[in-house]
């Protein structure tokens, strides 16, 4: 049974190498937080961090998170930049329907971690996940105020 580190704890999970980590995240731990969108890796909701940087979940398979770090939305909060991210998301009142917001949210965390203050210019190039709702202004919004944070 493969052993994952997520969000710092060690589990195990029953399922098979090659099942995309999204699937073994909610249905064999009920971390569910981490969505599921299109399953072609393009929209972003299944977005969690392989030793803090961004991968679409839904794409990625469970055997290559083995001996990596994994964070998902249920963990970002307690890093400083998902806390400060979080924050800003309640104060810049970004959701909508919320449905992409834990995969834009770890998109920022990563963006974050690589550019600690980013311009308009670089979120855009960096935050590619779809909002259905069209957040996007606020999106920004809050990455700008947890920069700032």
């Amino acid at each position: 049974m493969p052993i994952l580190n997520i969000n710092g704890r060690d589990l195990s999970v029953d399922a098979p190498g090659d099942m995309p980590l999204l699937w073994a995240l909610r249905d064999h731990l009920g971390l569910t937080g981490t969505k599921f969108g299109c399953g072609i890796a393009f929209c972003g909701a299944c977005t969690v961090h392989v030793d803090g940087k961004p991968v679409r979940s839904c794409s990625f398979p469970l055997s290559g998170a083995v001996g990596h770090a994994i964070t998902t939305i249920e963990g970002v909060g307690a890093t400083p930049i998902g806390a400060k991210l979080q924050a800003a998301w309640v104060s810049v009142q970004v959701p909508q329907c919320g449905y992409c917001q834990s995969g834009m949210i770890m998109a920022a965390a990563g963006l974050l971690n690589a550019l600690p203050s980013p311009s308009d210019e670089d979120i855009s190039r960096g935050i590619t996940n779809i909002c259905r709702c069209g957040t996007y202004t606020r999106v920004r919004t809050a990455i700008h105020e947890a920069a700032k944070a």
